[in-house]
């Protein structure tokens, strides 16, 4: 028989740009639904008309009809043994594929459609959605119908399937409620999570679709919408560049109120499928034990504290008329200890009965808090469910505040809280290297708390920090000790990346600050906790080694007394032919005969070979002049020694070629804030030194060491940080550079430079 498809017309289009207020018109339930009768209305238009046993049906947000903007499409071409059904098929996906839309497909009989969600849980929810477009209805119906049945038929044996494919998905992207660029769709409480919610509901596992769960999804998917709306096409990312924009669109004041809205529906979607999850494994634990009599154990764990069926209660006796202040935190150590949730009942019970904790704290208050912050992996699961139900703002009223806190710097991940909670969970790795472990964790747990009020984070949250350690009932001298961590948590980073450590006065002016091994031991913990919560680029093991040489160094001058003594030269390096070059793993040394802008030379011949300068030290020695670079691949691979060594030599020996090489290549071409010099006077010996704080580009540092060079500048050391998409490089200028003069002449050649 042959079957005819129809003469596509045009599909439904989104307008591209356009004014916000005709873009807001494609935003919300009422365009979702307008775009998926117009998408209906075209794939039914193609359809063949009368044609038996042949239908046409919508899976994904299409059969919800919450497609967004630029949302792929899945179709799938139900059949009863047609013959000439590939015709028919290419007859649809040929137009689709030509107007340049996604499209998931799949051509299949209802046996075969059945066959293959009965032991593939993914696309069993997804048939879950299937809705009728065009073709045979009845067809459809049966579809629809059977695959209900079985998927309440198969749900509870597919659970450990869907919980593993899950998982796997939440450690690829993340918790959605905590990210800084989240995944709408992908993360952990995004759109991906409401299609389990309605499986698990479908079920009848677990009353999954409540109100508030139901007002999560539109808002998030109204954000995808707008997130399109602002791209122009199809994206989940929420990232930093688009927040502004997709706030706007969606009548928000700021992309911060963006981040804070996703972060609340976010957990709402997780909390709601954390207890889905709980009553589905109470029902797969049932089924296991049959139908014997009796109810589940009871277990002790902690005082005032038992398991019951996989989650802790409260015992009876901790039920009373007047409970503890403290049963709220000590129940959640006890949770995050044996690494059990608690049941939703007894967090409820808290947080209408437990009464506030007097201030100071009781010691058993304290305990428990410290107990939580170092329980290590209970820790997170526990503190996001006290969160849920307001027992941590009963505890620190300050976390309201902080909650759902973007931080705006490219290295960090996660928001203010999140970061905070996380800081803590490192610090337990570091608690058997410090003489005060409790203060380690309550610092890392308070070390940003001044984020998000006007100046500088680590000094007006020194003195919030105090507050808060008085508050739960530290003595004056530990209280001391948190606001001195608190404000000091930044040093010894700022300083190893920044400074020359085998400068004398960057030792003494860090042992001055620190004040003794105890808290300087502290510092190094709270630094490596801090780094480590932050993300990926916020450490590296070149970074863990400079903090490392400066605390060895502190400590030597701490215990002893001594500063180090400047550095003597490579002795290879002083004697031999010229130039001579020597490569040593990250190492790179060139000595030459004394010429100015030797620095900047090399400088760019490492830029050439894709190789990051960490740090450079010059000196001139009877004539010589010596340079030494740490240096690191840019993209993992090592740079090709043989070609290193001879441009390295030629550059030594005043050739040009190279340098014009790296000259012909276009600056930097980002925007953002200015780029800014800072002159520091009496931070190094015989030196001053000039930060630079700019984007960072391919060959900033052999311009601006050029620049410094041909303004008469002599550089002894250079330090470069790199912070996301900026630098901050530290340059050590011989001389006293009193005259104000001669500063701004090199400051306008280095900001030229940048």
């Amino acid at each position: 028989m042959n079957y005819m498809v129809s003469e596509p017309s045009a599909p439904p289009r989104v307008p591209v740009g356009g004014s916000l207020d005709i873009l807001r018109n494609h935003i919300g339930a009422a365009a979702r639904n307008d775009r998926a009768a117009a998408l209906d209305a075209w794939l039914a238009g193609m359809f063949p008309g009368h044609l038996p046993g042949v239908s046409l049906v919508a899976v994904g947000g299409l059969g919800r009809r919450d497609c967004a903007p630029y949302s792929d499409l899945d179709l799938v071409l139900l059949h009863n043994g047609t013959a000439g059904i590939d015709r028919i098929a290419s007859g649809l996906w040929y137009p689709i594929w030509d107007a340049r839309l996604g499209l998931d497909h799949s051509v299949r009989t209802l046996p075969e459609a059945l066959s293959v969600a009965v032991d593939d849980v993914k696309v069993s929810l997804g048939l879950l959605d299937a809705r009728h477009v065009a073709g045979d209805a009845a067809l459809s119906a049966e579809l629809v119908a059977a695959t209900g049945d079985q998927w309440r038929r198969t749900a509870v044996r597919l659970l450990p399937q869907l919980r593993e494919i899950t998982n796997t998905r939440w450690a690829t992207h993340g918790e959605l409620a905590f990210l800084l660029e989240g995944d709408l769709k992908e993360a952990a409480g995004g759109l991906r999570d409401l299609t389990i919610l309605r499986g698990l509901g479908r079920a009848g596992i677990a009353d999954t679709m409540r109100p508030a769960v139901r007002a999560a999804n539109l808002r998030l998917l109204d954000i995808r919408d707008a997130l399109h709306l602002a791209v122009g096409r199809r994206v989940d990312r929420l990232v930093a560049q688009e927040r502004g924009t997709v706030a706007e669109l969606l009548g928000l004041d700021d992309g911060d109120t963006l981040l804070r809205r996703v972060a609340g529906d976010a957990r709402t979607i997780a909390h709601a499928l954390d207890d889905a999850w709980r009553a589905a494994d109470r029902l797969r634990n049932g089924r296991r034990r049959g139908s014997a009599p009796g109810t589940p154990s009871r277990r002790p764990v902690a005082r005032d504290v038992v398991e019951h069926d996989g989650e802790l209660v409260l015992a009876r006796t901790a039920i009373g008329p007047v409970p503890d202040p403290t049963l709220s935190l000590r129940v959640a150590a006890a949770a995050a200890t044996v690494k059990l949730p608690i049941a939703r009942a007894t967090c409820e019970w808290l947080a209408a009965f437990c009464p506030p904790l007097p201030t100071p704290w009781p010691p058993a208050a304290r305990a428990a808090l410290v107990s939580l912050l170092g329980s290590g992996q209970g820790l997170l699961p526990t503190w996001e469910a006290c969160d849920r139900y307001g027992l941590i703002d009963a505890w620190l009223p300050e976390w309201a505040r902080l909650r759902s806190l973007p931080q705006h710097h490219p290295v960090h991940r996660f928001t203010l809280d999140r970061h905070l909670v996380q800081a803590a969970y490192e610090a337990t790795a570091f608690t058997r290297e410090v003489d005060r472990p409790d203060l380690l964790l309550i610092a890392a747990f308070l070390h940003d708390v001044g984020k998000g009020l006007p100046g500088d984070h680590s000094t007006v949250g020194a003195p919030i920090a105090a507050d808060i350690a008085t508050r739960i009932g530290l003595p004056p001298a530990d209280v001391a000790t948190i606001g001195k961590l608190v404000r000091l948590h930044l040093l010894l980073p700022d300083v190893a990346t920044r400074r020359d450590l085998s400068d004398p006065v960057t030792i003494s002016t860090v042992a001055e600050a620190v004040g003794d091994t105890a808290t300087l031991d502290l510092l190094h913990a709270l630094a490596r906790a801090d780094s480590h919560a932050t993300g990926p680029a916020a450490w590296s093991d070149w970074k863990g080694r400079l903090i490392a040489e400066l605390v060895s160094r502190v400590h030597t001058a701490l215990d002893t007394g001594a500063l180090p003594a400047p550095p003597d030269p490579d002795p290879e390096l002083l004697d031999g032919d010229l130039p001579a070059v020597h490569l040593d793993g990250d190492r790179v040394a060139v000595a030459a005969a004394d010429r100015r802008g030797l620095l900047g030379s090399v400088a760019a011949v490492l830029a050439l070979h894709r190789l990051d300068v960490l740090a450079a030290d010059a000196s001139t020695v009877d004539g010589r002049a010596i340079v030494e670079f740490l240096t690191q691949p840019r993209y993992g691979s090592p740079a090709e020694p043989v070609a290193l060594t001879a441009d390295l030599r030629r550059v030594a020996t005043g050739d040009v070629s190279v340098t014009q090489r790296l000259r012909a290549r276009a600056g930097n071409t980002r925007t953002g804030a200015a780029p800014r010099v800072i002159w520091l006077r009496e931070v190094a010996t015989d030196a001053v030194v000039l930060e630079l704080r700019a984007p960072d580009s391919s060959g900033l540092l052999y311009r601006v060491a050029a620049a410094l060079d041909e303004a008469g500048a002599e550089v002894r050391a250079a330090r470069i940080s790199t912070l996301g998409g900026d630098v901050v490089d530290a340059f050590y200028l011989v001389g006293a550079w009193a005259e104000q003069a001669a500063r701004d002449r090199v400051e306008a050649a280095v900001l030229a430079a940048v």
